[in-house]
C-alpha cells in the first residue's frame, strides 16, 4: 500500500468553512504539521478540494522487518 505524506503549508484564513473542515478531517491541527495517511479514493477527493493549502508526497510503505 502507498502512503501519502500531507503537509499543511498555507493558512485557511479567508477560505470557506468547507475547506477548513476538510483540513481538520485530514487530521491537520497546526500549520506546517505533517501527517501520513493510507492512499484511498476518498482521501484523494479530500486533497483535491484543498490543493492550494497542502503539499502531498507519496511515501513508500516498506517497513523494515
Amino acid at each position: 500500500m502507498t502512503k501519502l505524506r500531507i503537509t499543511w503549508v498555507k493558512s485557511y484564513i479567508g477560505y470557506s468553512c468547507r475547506q477548513r473542515r476538510t483540513i481538520r478531517a485530514l487530521g491537520l491541527k497546526r500549520l506546517h504539521q505533517v501527517v501520513e495517511r493510507q492512499d484511498s479514493p476518498s482521501l484523494r477527493g479530500m486533497l483535491a478540494k484543498v490543493p492550494h493549502l497542502v503539499r502531498v508526497e507519496e511515501v513508500d510503505d516498506h517497513e523494515p522487518a
